[in-house]
């Protein structure tokens, strides 16, 4: 198969979802990340706003601590920082412990965010961003919290402070007589109401807390000293419900988004191979098509496990199949068809092909072991076809290329890596249409003769041209004699091909070529203006000149204009036109009739003699003769081929003459070989003789010995 065929087949099966699920993958990479980065965002903003609150509440116990140095109240400040229920301890700038409450359980790391921070019993804690195993669940009634003037704080100790520290916080005014037993009881009172403010304001809330201790450092006393004091950061189970339903809703937005993404790379997958079936679906059986059978075909034959096996492409053909059609209908000749795929279907095996191509061509891949029993099996197969509708004789003819093992030059068996299914098929197809002049069915093979053929035509085509502008091409001339008088009455001009590497070609070997491509009607005009100069120059000459005729092919009935072309191109050459005779052959009258008899018109009256070529070749020719108006009839040399006389071709000789006479018409006979022959068509009155008996064709030079002899 073509390369840009093969190419366009893979661009369009090539399947891009992975491209989409690398997408996705990067898209939800990126919505994790970005996800994640919100999340630690929110609980560092949380967990600061959380440490700021223990922080306020340290630095005002270190305020106190502080007063109280600097009012000479520090064993009292002792007691009262104690009763807070806070672990805490005071050092020195060396490290030296002035005084403690409870267990010291700080690290020695210190980090910076709000102020300086200990890490407890080690970990490490950054605020906000990092876990520990120092973090545990506990259940407290004491964990919720309570609006006071300066933050919010526990309050198993704010409340409190704001009772004994009543000189700076100024709420409670107590006096410094009241006994020990008073103050216990005010402030037992005052942490009573306390509490009872916070169940008011949030509710009961005895319920689990995530507790994240930390130490909080204060410098006091002009830099001298360190207050240090625990703290905890407290997560309470609306924190937790707060963050469960954000990443529930973005969770939720996420498995959506995923969904519908997997959706539509299912659907794009989906359509693809849609397209890619269609491409490879035949509209009409519904089966495989050629584009797959020249695309698989070519893939499975380059595998290494076919690489073994010989195969054979064949072109099939239901032969008249569009008069199938014209008498019924194209419906029912589409029914035909899947009829025939399907048998075909039935005959193959699975490691065989089958496609339909166009109308009535069907491609096959088979599998052989022997030319003969391929050959066999074929001929099988067109048995079975030709039963597909018992009601009528159909008929289908082969042609088969074999696709032989490929080995390399050491004689192994090499992978067909550069082989092209395309090139074969047609093959196939060329060894089918040399039976294309019959209808029968029939099974043609590719061979050499095919091939070497096939070069040839391809080189005439390649040169055909150039020999034209350099005139290789010759004229040779066959006399016509009067069979009574045995003399010259006219002749036909021949085209010869002398080249150079090729040497000396006859027409046989290259006009059936020319007539296919078209090249044809550059010839005729070639010989026409070669002929009319020469019968110029032999008129110059004073030579006694006869009518030359010259081929028209039918080609040139499709313009309109062609008798002025004939007419410009003599009237050129300064030949008189009597001088030249237009030899038109039988099968030009199956064409466009009124064209024909139009163009035969003009001809005859610019004074050209016309007439037909190979009279009896055909089967219409009677019909013919009596629309045109002819000058000559030329009798087929296939009217002498038989025996000379006592067969049943005399009698249909004598009367063609007679009806030519009728007609006002001269007759020649053609390929007339011996002396019987002559003596026939002269008693039957023949006009003129064309024949090896007088003259073979022959090179201009000869041709005027021939004409001064006369």
């Amino acid at each position: 198969m073509a390369k840009k065929n093969s190419k366009k087949i893979r661009k369009i099966k090539k399947n891009r979802s992975w491209i989409s699920i690398i997408i996705l993958i990067l898209i939800y990479s990126l919505i994790g990340f970005l996800l994640f980065i919100f999340a630690c965002m929110m609980i560092s903003v949380f967990v600061q706003n959380k440490a700021n609150s223990e922080y306020d509440s340290v630095r005002y116990l270190a305020h106190l601590y502080e007063r109280s140095v600097k009012e000479g109240k520090q064993e009292d400040v002792y007691s009262q920082l104690t009763d807070s229920g806070r672990a805490f301890l005071i050092r020195d700038t060396d490290g030296n412990v002035i005084y403690q409450q409870g267990t010291a359980t700080l690290g020695d790391q210190k980090y910076k965010l709000a102020t300086d921070m200990f890490v407890e019993n080690g970990d490490d804690i950054d605020i906000g961003l990092n876990y520990s195993d120092d973090m545990y669940l506990y259940e407290d009634s004491q964990d919720d919290y309570i609006d006071v003037e300066d933050g919010t704080i526990e309050p198993d100790f704010r409340a409190l402070f704001d009772i004994i520290t009543m000189s700076s916080v100024g709420k409670i005014e107590i006096d410094d007589n009241v006994s020990e037993e008073e103050k216990a009881r005010i402030v037992k009172e005052s942490i009573n109401e306390a509490e009872k403010s916070t169940r008011g304001i949030m509710g009961d809330n005895t319920r689990s807390t995530l507790r994240l201790p930390f130490w909080v450092s204060v410098s006091v006393n002009e830099g001298k000293e360190e207050f240090i004091a625990k703290s905890y950061i407290n997560f309470a189970m609306q924190d937790f419900a707060v963050f469960t339903i954000f990443l529930a809703a973005v969770g939720i937005l996420g498995t959506v988004l995923f969904i519908t993404m997997i959706i539509n790379i299912i659907i794009n997958i989906v359509s693809q191979r849609r397209v890619v079936k269609l491409l490879f679906t035949d509209m009409v059986t519904n089966g495989h098509n050629k584009t797959w059978f020249l695309y698989r075909g070519e893939q499975y034959l380059r595998k290494w496990k076919t690489a073994r096996n010989n195969y054979a492409v064949v072109n099939l053909v239901f032969m008249k199949y569009r008069t199938y059609c014209m008498c019924h209908s194209v419906e029912q000749g589409q029914i035909l068809l899947k009829k025939v795929y399907a048998v075909l279907g039935k005959e193959l095996d699975k490691k065989e092909m089958l496609a339909h191509e166009m109308d009535s061509n069907y491609a096959l891949l088979l599998k052989y072991d022997d030319i003969d029993r391929l050959k066999m099996r074929v001929q099988s197969i067109i048995l079975q076809l030709e039963k597909v509708d018992l009601e009528h004789a159909f008929s289908f003819q082969a042609g088969v290329a074999p696709v032989g093992i490929a080995k390399n030059e050491s004689g192994k068996i090499i992978r067909r890596k550069d082989f092209d299914l395309e090139v074969i098929y047609n093959n196939a197809c060329t060894a089918r249409e040399t039976m294309s002049s019959s209808d029968e069915s029939g099974v043609a093979f590719f061979d050499d003769k095919l091939v070497e053929d096939q070069r040839w035509e391809d080189t005439v085509t390649e040169r055909q041209r150039f020999a034209l502008e350099h005139e290789e091409f010759i004229v040779y001339y066959q006399p016509k004699y009067d069979p009574g008088t045995d003399k010259l009455r006219g002749a036909e001009a021949l085209i010869r091909w002398q080249n150079e590497d090729m040497g000396f070609v006859p027409p046989g070997r290259f006009i059936p070529i020319f007539e296919k491509n078209g090249f044809i009607t550059e010839i005729d005009h070639y010989m026409l203006e070669h002929v009319a100069k020469d019968q110029k120059a032999w008129l110059d000459k004073g030579y006694k000149c006869v009518p030359v005729s010259v081929n028209i092919s039918r080609a040139h009935f499709i313009e309109s204009d062609l008798a002025e072309q004939i007419r410009d191109i003599v009237d050129k050459a300064g030949t008189p036109h009597e001088y030249i005779e237009l030899e038109l052959t039988e099968s030009a009258f199956f064409d466009d009739k009124n064209a024909l008899i139009t163009t035969i018109k003009k001809l005859k009256e610019y004074g050209f003699t016309v007439s037909m070529d190979d009279f009896g070749s055909g089967y219409s020719s009677l019909n013919s003769l009596k629309d045109m108006p002819l000058d000559v009839l030329k009798l087929d040399a296939e009217f002498f081929r038989g025996k000379a006389e006592g067969d049943r071709g005399e009698i249909v000789i004598t009367e063609a003459i007679k009806l030519a006479k009728s007609l006002n018409m001269r007759t020649v006979a053609e390929g007339v070989e011996v002396k019987e022959q002559v003596d026939f068509l002269a008693k039957q009155g023949c006009d003129m003789i064309q024949g090896y008996y007088y003259a073979k064709p022959m090179p201009k030079d000869d041709y005027v010995e021939r004409m001064k002899a006369e």
